[in-house]
C-alpha cells in the first residue's frame, strides 16, 4: 500500500512553475530547464484531477518545458540582429507577467479586506452652508479681458451709430425720449443666447436700434457677468471679444 501524499492546489501551470522556482530559489532569468521540468513533471505524474480541462493546462507547459529542454540541447539560434536566442526567454516573460498579475491581485484582496473596516457617514451640510454662494470674482471671470477694453468697444459702437444718423433729416421731427428698461433687455438677451450660444460682443450691440439701446444692453452684459450666466473672452489683445453661454440648458429669462 503506497503512503498518500497532499499536494498543494496550484491555479495553473504558470503558478506550480512560480512555486518551484521560489522553492528552489532560483533565478527567473536564469532557469535551470532540466530541473524545473523534472520536478514538474514529477507533479503532475501525482495530479489526480477530474477536470481534463484544468489537467490539459498542465500538460500543455509540461510540452512546452520539454520543447524548450530539447532546443538547448542544440546549438543556438541566431537573430537578424546576430544575437544569440534563449529558448526559455517566451516562458520567462509569461512568468514575469503573472508574477506581476498575481500581486496585483494580492493587494486587492487586502484593499477589499482592509474596506470592511471603514464606515461611511451621510455628509451632514448645515443649512447656512449649504445655501452659501461663493461671491463672482470680477478678474477671474474677465481673465485678460479689461473694462477698458469694453469701454472701447462700446465707445466704436456708438460712434457708428452716431455716423448712421442723417445730418439733414434728423433735424426735423418731434424729439421723444425712448424708454428702454434694463428687465426688456435681460429678456431680449436671454432669447438671444437660446439661439446663439457663441457670438460676437460687437455684433450683439450692432443689432441695436439707438444709442439707448446700445447703453442697457451694455449694462445687461456686465450684471450677465456677474451673475455667471455668460463666459466673456478675448483670444488677443484689440480682436474682438466673444460670449459664450454657459451651462448645458436653455438660458432662462427669471
Amino acid at each position: 500500500m503506497g503512503i498518500p501524499v497532499k499536494l498543494e492546489v496550484f491555479e495553473g501551470p504558470l503558478d506550480l512553475l512560480l512555486h518551484l522556482i521560489d522553492k528552489n530559489k532560483i533565478d527567473i532569468y536564469d532557469i535551470p530547464i532540466v530541473e524545473i521540468t523534472s520536478q514538474y513533471m514529477e507533479y503532475i505524474r501525482n495530479m489526480e484531477r477530474e477536470d481534463l480541462n484544468v489537467m490539459s493546462e498542465f500538460l500543455v507547459m509540461a510540452a512546452t518545458l520539454l520543447d524548450i529542454k530539447c532546443r538547448m540541447l542544440l546549438p543556438k539560434e541566431v537573430n537578424e540582429e546576430g544575437e544569440e536566442e534563449d529558448p526559455r526567454q517566451e516562458l520567462v516573460e509569461q512568468l514575469l507577467q503573472y508574477k506581476m498579475y498575481k500581486y496585483v491581485a494580492s493587494e486587492l484582496k487586502d484593499r477589499e479586506g482592509d474596506a470592511d473596516f471603514v464606515m461611511y457617514k451621510k455628509p451632514s451640510i448645515p443649512e447656512e452652508v449649504e445655501q452659501y454662494v461663493e461671491p463672482v470674482d470680477l478678474d477671474r471671470l474677465l481673465g485678460d479681458l479689461t473694462l477698458s477694453r469694453l469701454t472701447d468697444i462700446f465707445r466704436d459702437v456708438m460712434k457708428r451709430q452716431t455716423e448712421k444718423i442723417d445730418p439733414v433729416r434728423s433735424k426735423f421731427g418731434k424729439i421723444e425720449k425712448e424708454e428702454v428698461s434694463l428687465t426688456e433687455k435681460f429678456t431680449y438677451i436671454h432669447g438671444y443666447l437660446k439661439e446663439h450660444r457663441r457670438f460676437s460682443f460687437r455684433s450683439l450691440l450692432k443689432k441695436q436700434h439707438s444709442r439707448m439701446h446700445i447703453v442697457v444692453t451694455f449694462l445687461a452684459i456686465l450684471e450677465l457677468m456677474k451673475l455667471g450666466e455668460i463666459h466673456v473672452e478675448q483670444d488677443h489683445t484689440c480682436g474682438d471679444i466673444l460670449i459664450e453661454r454657459t451651462g448645458d440648458g436653455d438660458a432662462d429669462g427669471n
